[in-house]
């Protein structure tokens, strides 16, 4: 019940946000464990960056809790975003409510220097 929810608040989003190369759509998607965000160009359809709190623990640079590896995991994004030339993302927080780790992924973004 409460996943076919979100799925349809998300359809309901996707029906306004749109994403295009110059200003891709920042998708998240959070698991019970972590939390994957991509860069998504809609017109083609081509993943331009993605990030995830997989990789951070991997790389071991955050140890914390699960919110601040979601900000780790928005700061990693950003910076490879910077690096395709990247600079303004609309965002799209896939029918999640915006807090918790969702909101530390779009801040940790934006202190990474994306503009939304």
């Amino acid at each position: 019940m409460k996943t076919r929810l979100r799925l349809k608040r998300r359809k309901r989003i996707r029906g306004k946000v749109r994403g295009v190369a110059s200003n891709p759509r920042l998708s998240v998607f959070r698991s019970s464990k972590y939390v994957f965000a991509q860069l998504i160009d809609d017109e083609t359809g081509r993943v331009l960056a993605m990030a995830s709190s997989r990789e951070i623990l991997k790389k071991g640079k955050t140890a914390g809790n699960k919110t601040s590896q979601s900000h780790a995991t928005g700061a990693l994004l950003a910076e490879r975003a910077k690096a395709k030339g990247v600079a303004r993302v609309t965002f799209d927080r896939g029918g999640y409510a915006y807090k918790g780790r969702v909101k530390a992924v779009a801040e940790g973004a934006r202190e990474g220097g994306l503009q939304f």
